[in-house]
C-alpha cells in the first residue's frame, strides 16, 4: 500500500508540475518528457531570425550548418542556436534521463532482456544445486544461524541456501549473480508465506539485509574512479565496506526489534564476530598491498569466486549424477528446466520494473527532483554542512530511485570537482553503500506478486538515511 501510494504521488506530482511549467512557467515544450533521450539538449524557446541579437544572426548565417554555440550561460554548459525553416531554436542544458517512451523501450531491451539472460543461466545452476543435494547440505550447515535471524523459516529450508548465495554474491560485488539468487530466495520464502499477497517477516528481513548492500569488492566504483584519473582508485574501498557494514547491522537491528528477534543468541553473536573478524582480516591484507596489488586483488577475487561456484556446481552434479537419474532427468535437462524458470521470472517482473522506472523518469525530467535536491542541499549548507558534502548529496538522494541516475551524478561530480576531492570520494561511497531501494522493491516483491510490502519500504529508506550519515562521517574521518 505504501509503495503504491508513493508511486502514485511521484506520477501525479510530476505530471502536475510539468503541465504547470508549460502554461505558467519557463517551459517551451514538454515533448522531451515523453520522447527525449538522456543528454539531449533541451529546447528552451523558438524565435524568428530577426528577433535574435545581431551578432548571433550574423554568426548563424555564416556557419555552414547554420548553428551557433555560445558558452555564456552560467547555469548550463552552453546555449545552442539552430536556424531551420525560418526560425531559430534555442537549446540549453541537457536532459537528465530518458523520456517516458524511450524508458519503456530501454527497460525491456537494456535491462529486462539482459536480466532474463542472467536469470536463465543462474537459475539453471540453482536447479542443479537442488537436484544434486548441494543446496540442502548448505542449508543444513547454516540452519542453526538462520533460524535465529529468520525464526519463521523451518530448519533446513531451501531458501537458506539461496539467501546465503545472494548475500555472498552481493558481498563480492557479483550483481549479475546476486539478483537471480535473491529472486530464487524470494520464491522459496513465498512457499511458506501464509498470506501470499502480503510480505512475510522472513521476506522483509531478507529484503532489508539485501538492500543494505554489504560489499567487499566495489569493482564498478573502482572502475569509475580509475576512468576519472584518481590517484588511487581503490582508496574508497575501506570506507565503502565500513559504511555498508553499519547499514547492514542497522537493518538487522531495526527489523529484528520489529520482529522481536532474540539478539542474545550465542550463535548470532558468534557469527557476527566471525564476520567482523573476516572483514577486518581482508582489510588488513588489502591495506598492505601497493596500488597495483590492490587493483589486481579487487579485479580478480570476485570473478575467481564466481568461476569456482560455477565449477563446483557442475563437478558436484557430475559426481551426484545418480540423483539426476533417480529424478528421471539428466544434468543438462535439469539446467534447461531451471533456465526456463528464470526466463519466466524475468517476464513476471517486467511490468513491476517498467512501472517504477517510468515513474522515476518522469520525476527526474519534470524538474521536481532537481528542486527537492537543491532545497535539501541549501538546508544542509545553512546548518553548517560544508559545500564539499552538499555537492555530493545529489548522488545520495537519487541512489534509492535509480542506480544509473546516481551513477551519472557520481561521474559528473568526479569530472567537476576531481576524483580525489572530498566530493568525488564521498559521492563514490554514497554510490556503493546502498541499493536502489525502489527498483529492488519492484523486482523482488513483484517476482512473487506481493502487493502489501508492510514496513519494508520505510525500513529500507531509513537504512538509506543511516548509510548517508555514516558515509559522511566515515569520509570525514578518512579524507
Amino acid at each position: 500500500m505504501v509503495l503504491s501510494r508513493f508511486w502514485l504521488a511521484i506520477f501525479i506530482s510530476s505530471i502536475v508540475f510539468v503541465v504547470f511549467n508549460l502554461f505558467f512557467g519557463n517551459s517551451y515544450t514538454i515533448d522531451y518528457v515523453l520522447n527525449g533521450k538522456k543528454d539531449d539538449p533541451i529546447l528552451l524557446s523558438e524565435k524568428y531570425i530577426y528577433e535574435v541579437p545581431a551578432f548571433i544572426k550574423d554568426s548563424i548565417k555564416k556557419a555552414p550548418d547554420q548553428t551557433m554555440v555560445v558558452n555564456r550561460d552560467t547555469i548550463n554548459a552552453d546555449t545552442t542556436y539552430v536556424f531551420k525553416n525560418k526560425t531559430v531554436k534555442i537549446f540549453s542544458g541537457v536532459q537528465k534521463s530518458d523520456g517516458l517512451l524511450p524508458t519503456c523501450k530501454a527497460t525491456l531491451i537494456d535491462l529486462i532482456l539482459p536480466l532474463m539472460a542472467y536469470l536463465a543461466f543462474f537459475c539453471g545452476l540453482m536447479e542443479l544445486l537442488i537436484i544434486s543435494g548441494a543446496s540442502g547440505k548448505l542449508a543444513k550447515v547454516l540452519s542453526p544461524v538462520f533460524v535465529k535471524v529468520f525464526p519463521s523459516i523451518p530448519k533446513n529450508h531451501p531458501s537458506i541456501s539461496y539467501m546465503t548465495l545472494n548475500f555472498a554474491a552481493n558481498f563480492l560485488g557479483l550483481d549479475s549473480a546476486a539478483t537471480p539468487f535473491g529472486l530464487k530466495a524470494m520464491e522459496s520464502l513465498q512457499t511458506i508465506n501464509p498470506e501470499k499477497d502480503k510480505a512475510s517477516d522472513a521476506q522483509i528481513m531478507f529484503m532489508c539485509l539485501h538492500a543494505s548492500g554489504l560489499t567487499l569488492i566495489a569493482t564498478s566504483i573502482i572502475g569509475y574512479r580509475a576512468a576519472a584519473n584518481a590517484t588511487n582508485p581503490a582508496d574508497v574501498m575501506l570506507p565503502c565496506i565500513i559504511t555498508s557494514f553499519i547499514g547492514t547491522i542497522a537493518a538487522f537491528l531495526i527489523v529484528g526489534i520489529k520482529q522481536k528477534i532474540n539478539f542474545k543468541s550465542a550463535s548470532l553473536v558468534i557469527v557476527l564476530m566471525v564476520l567482523i573478524a573476516a572483514i577486518v582480516g581482508l582489510l588488513m591484507y588489502v591495506n598492505h598491498l601497493d596500488l597495483i596489488g590492490k587493483n589486481y586483488f579487487t579485479s580478480n577475487l570476485s570473478s575467481l569466486i564466481l568461476v569456482v561456484i560455477i565449477g563446483f556446481t557442475l563437478i558436484f552434479s557430475f559426481i551426484k549424477e545418480k540423483k539426476f537419474t533417480e529424478a528421471k532427468t539428466t544434468v543438462y535437462e535439469t539446467f534447461v528446466v531451471g533456465a526456463n524458470n528464470g526466463v519466466k521470472t524475468g517476464v513476471t517482473i517486467f511490468p513491476y520494473v517498467l512501472g517504477m522506472l517510468v515513474a522515476i523518469s518522469l520525476f527526474r525530467n519534470s524538474g521536481l527532483f532537481e528542486i527537492i535536491s537543491h532545497w535539501i542541499s541549501f538546508g544542509f549548507s545553512n546548518i553548517g554542512v560544508s559545500k564539499e558534502i552538499t555537492d555530493a548529496l545529489p548522488v545520495a538522494l537519487l541512489r534509492p530511485f535509480s542506480s544509473a541516475g546516481s551513477r551519472g551524478f557520481l561521474i559528473d561530480s568526479m569530472n567537476t570537482f576531481g576524483a580525489d576531492s572530498m566530493t568525488g570520494r564521498l559521492s563514490s561511497i554514497f554510490q556503493c553503500s546502498a541499493e536502489s531501494t525502489f527498483y529492488v522493491i519492484a523486482v523482488y516483491f513483484g517476482s512473487v506478486n506481493i502487493k502489501n510490502t508492510r514496513y519494508a519500504l520505510g525500513t529500507m529508506l531509513l537504512v538509506d538515511v543511516i548509510c548517508v550519515i555514516t558515509a559522511i562521517l566515515v569520509a570525514g574521518w578518512f579524507f
